[in-house]
């Protein structure tokens, strides 16, 4: 049903190649580059104020809804660059999806009609059959179906927290995105909120790019692949201080100041 309504579709590979930004004058990231690997799970980690917002927002095009933002530098998708200027930002949007730290759902609108919002925005037309189909995969997907599949036609605002965290990550879900960017996506939550989410990114790896956002080492461990701690020092854009396997982070870092922010001396 996916395959009918959006063609193939499959983790892609996300680089960003050498990025700088800035806000005005202010520069915040100083030539950034990372390789996010096709079906894993990145995890960028770092103090606040260190530009890993910023980052996650540029790799979705959202970086420039701000009047004074600009960049410099590549991000490529598969090896396409998506601020090329024949791509449309739609397009990079839905092959690129975004959660964010705040549970975002439109309220008024009823769960069943949360998940399927994206079809529109997306140009795509579907049958009341694909879109039931799609909504019920879609809140599996996010661990969220078993909890509201009696009252789909209830508001989305009218959901617990972690919930509606889980209905915006179905909502995502639902047009297929090739990467899944979530920014924070745990710091609002309950215990119990947060582990179902940690649960849906591990179902999800294989099936769709995941770079996160957190402030929670512990999490970072439990859920990526990869890592990338970022740092700026005293009145310096952020940079990447150090990358690779995650468990290689944790245990054998190759910078003290990796091994210092992991094991809490400093951030």
């Amino acid at each position: 049903m996916r395959t009918e309504l959006f063609g193939e579709t499959s983790a892609a590979e996300l680089v960003a190649d050498n990025i700088s930004a800035w806000f005005g004058d202010h520069k915040v990231l100083d030539r950034v580059s990372l390789t996010m690997a096709a079906g894993e799970v990145t995890a960028l980690i770092g103090p606040s104020g260190c530009g890993k917002s910023t980052f996650l927002r540029i790799l979705n095009r959202m970086h420039e809804m701000i009047p004074t933002a600009s960049l410099f530098g590549e991000v490529r998708l598969n090896g396409n660059d998506i601020y090329d200027a024949k791509e449309r930002v739609t397009t990079a949007r839905r092959h690129i999806g975004m959660v964010f730290q705040k549970p975002n759902p439109f309220p008024a609108m009823s769960i069943y009609d949360n998940v399927v919002s994206g079809l529109k925005l997306s140009g795509v037309r579907a049958t009341r059959s694909q879109r039931d189909l799609l909504v019920e995969d879609s809140l599996r997907k996010a661990s969220l179906w078993n909890e509201v599949k009696d009252r789909l036609d209830q508001p989305g605002g009218g959901l617990s927290g972690g919930q509606q965290q889980r209905l915006c990550i179905a909502r995502s879900l639902a047009v297929s995105p090739r990467v899944l960017l979530m920014d924070e996506p745990c710091s609002a939550l309950d215990p119990t909120s947060t582990r179902r989410v940690e649960e849906t990114i591990a179902d999800l790896r294989g099936q769709v790019t995941v770079v996160i956002v957190t402030h929670n080492m512990q999490q970072a461990a439990r859920v990526s692949d990869q890592c990338a701690f970022f740092l700026a020092a005293q009145n310096t854009p952020g940079v990447i201080v150090e990358h690779g396997d995650t468990d290689a982070m944790f245990e054998s870092p190759r910078d003290e100041r990796t091994s210092d922010y992991v094991n809490g001396r400093f951030g």
